[in-house]
């Protein structure tokens, strides 16, 4: 599997998505209560128009009914059906047959309903208490000029954009509100790291200094064992020391590149190690071209080639192998470990994720790979099989 770019998981960030989340569902809650909002508004505008409508509707009702009355009585003498330039008209009888029809839309009348809005017009319809010419039911119809519908959309577009960002902003006071222990929190532990880190350095590196002028070679063979266990130990130590406090203070390291000769850092950093893998009977084999050079913080790469010799010991069954190969353009380090799962690969490079609470470990050093390679360029390629070992390589371009 190949990891470019990958984008390490950092305090901020994890806010930040939070901070995404959290508005997300927020907004999809507001904007559903504005909708819903809306819909109400948009009906009630909807309801005093026609009811408004209804009392002009109502007297040409009238007005027709009167003339239907007329032609009734005297319908051998008019017999022309009344009408009005300033509506339509429709007369129905009992069983909804329509007997005579002005209207625009005579498909779309609704004669179970009185006041109603279809097609553009609007129908107010009138049962009679006498029939008329056999009519049952009067439609009277007049155009609808729209102008209420555009008034309802232009406020609540206006008014619902208004209270669409109060609500928003109150969603971003109220997350950062709900953030502040949590970050008060990070703080802390940030200053206890960066404390303990500092506390930390001076006694383990006396215990190493010390230890390398102790000629093991004089020493009882049982003494000799002791040593080299707190050698282990003060280096294992010395390890996480130098990724802590590449995480507590990343941001404030301003990077020192030059030409690194990459080929002795990799001997260095593998005979560094070789005393912990020996601890678990796992051998080194190495294949470094020399005279390789990057352009690079020289701190920056060894911690890079520190995490990955580190996890290929952590990970590494007893009695197993590494293979460390160097050339130009590529850095391999190869294990006889664990090996990971597809899911596990994509997860790798994520902050405090470990895969093997046995392993030890606070999940912080691939992260840290991760976080290197992506401020130079350089692309991780993870091989690796449940139970088959893993190989990383770390490209850059030659």
């Amino acid at each position: 599997m190949s990891v470019s770019n990958v984008t390490a998981t950092g305090i901020n960030r994890s806010e930040r998505i939070t901070l995404v989340r959290f508005i997300g569902l927020y907004s999809f809650l507001v904007l559903m209560i504005l909708i819903l909002g809306s819909t109400i508004y948009f009906k009630l505008q909807k309801d005093l128009m026609l009811q408004t409508k209804r009392l002009e509707l109502e007297e040409y009702s009238k007005e027709l009914i009167d003339g239907l009355k007329l032609l009734h009585i005297y319908f051998d003498r008019y017999r022309t059906y009344p009408r009005n330039p300033l509506y339509r008209s429709a007369i129905y009888d009992a069983d909804h047959v329509q007997i005579f029809s002005t209207l625009k839309h005579p498909e779309g009348v609704q004669l179970e309903k009185v006041i109603y809005t279809t097609d553009g017009v609007i129908q107010y319809i009138h049962v009679l208490d006498s029939y008329y010419l056999g009519t049952k039911y009067t439609v009277v119809e007049i155009d609808d000029d729209r102008k209420w519908f555009a008034q309802a959309w232009r406020n609540i577009l206006i008014y619902g954009g208004f209270l669409l960002v109060i609500f928003l902003g109150a969603g971003v006071m109220l997350m950062r509100l709900f953030l502040s222990p949590m970050r008060d929190a990070i703080h802390l532990l940030d200053r206890f790291i960066k404390d303990t880190t500092h506390e930390l350095n001076t006694p383990v590196s006396a215990i190493l200094s010390n230890i390398e002028m102790i000629e093991t070679d004089r020493l009882e063979p049982k003494t000799a064992k002791k040593i080299k266990r707190i050698e282990i130990g003060a280096r294992t130590i010395s390890t996480i020391y130098q990724d802590l406090t590449y995480l507590a203070l990343n941001h404030n390291i301003v990077s020192q590149n030059s030409d690194v000769d990459l080929s002795a850092l990799v001997q260095e950093r593998v005979d560094y190690f070789r005393i912990l893998a020996e601890s678990k009977k796992i051998g080194i084999e190495t294949d470094i071209q020399p005279g390789i050079t990057l352009y690079i913080d020289e701190n920056k790469m060894a911690r890079l080639v520190d995490n990955l010799l580190s996890n290929a010991v952590k990970y590494n069954r007893r009695g197993g192998e590494i293979f460390v190969r160097l050339r130009p353009g590529e850095l391999i380090v190869k294990d006889s470990g664990i090996g990971m799962d597809e899911k596990q690969i994509k997860e790798v490079f994520k902050r405090y994720k470990r895969f093997d609470s046995g392993a030890g470990g606070f999940g912080i050093g691939l992260n840290i790979v991760a976080m290197i390679a992506q401020e130079y360029d350089l692309e991780i390629e993870i091989d690796s099989q449940k139970g088959h070992g893993s190989e990383v390589a770390v490209k850059w371009d030659a």
